[in-house]
């Protein structure tokens, strides 16, 4: 495994676990709320939702690689569109379209979990930011290395973790976040916009016909 592609995968469990979305709205509502101990509790339990999509998602780009690069490439064209919809969707969203967790959470790690494993999201955007990422690497990938790549993107995505633990809590943290909410969630979708032409610029050429000389 390559330096390149072992930064390649922890960048992606990283970004995966710290992009805004259903997840951190809800840790940065209960930290708000019950402090940065049930934030904690809350993200460890969601952690174990994260290795589950993330390890599908893996087992799913290894396996579209072995089957032959067309798959893969093919993989890299829909997860790229797919990127690209939710950055133009996040580029143009508005007040108050987002959602907080406001509600009392008596379980947090209990309710990570349940929260984790039945996001209807994580699964497509695990494979969208994961492809993304490894599309330019994907000839080195193959079934020896999936444990590793399990393991380096749960490390990547307790990264994210540690950071949001150490945020959450503060009260100041929320109010900043909801008054610049539109703003990071339009930073987010650019940078989603980014992935996805990162995505299609290696999976296009792929499956163009080529030329004959």
């Amino acid at each position: 495994m390559t330096f390149s592609l072992l930064l390649a995968v922890l960048a992606s469990g990283f970004i995966y676990g710290i992009t805004p979305g259903p997840g951190v709205l809800a840790v940065l509502g209960i930290g708000a709320t019950r402090g940065r101990r049930a934030g904690a509790g809350f993200l460890c339990g969601h952690l174990l939702g994260d290795v589950l999509w993330c390890s599908t998602a893996l087992v799913a780009i290894v396996g579209a690689r072995q089957i032959g690069s067309s798959v893969f490439d093919i993989l890299g064209l829909i997860s790229g569109l797919y990127l690209f919809w939710l950055g133009v969707r996040a580029l143009r969203s508005r007040p108050g379209n987002g959602s907080t967790q406001d509600g009392p959470v008596r379980q947090p790690f209990w309710h990570g979990v349940v929260f984790g494993l039945t996001n209807p999201k994580a699964y497509p955007v695990a494979v969208a930011t994961f492809t993304a990422l490894l599309s330019s690497r994907a000839e080195v990938l193959d079934w020896s290395m999936l444990p590793m790549l399990i393991a380096l993107s749960f490390v990547g995505g307790l990264l994210a973790y540690v950071i949001l633990i150490g945020i959450v809590g503060a009260r100041h943290v929320r109010s900043v976040y909801s008054r610049y909410e539109l703003w990071i969630t339009r930073a987010c979708g650019l940078m989603f916009i980014g992935f996805a032409l990162n995505a299609l610029l290696h999976a296009l050429p792929g499956l163009l016909p080529s030329r004959a000389s």
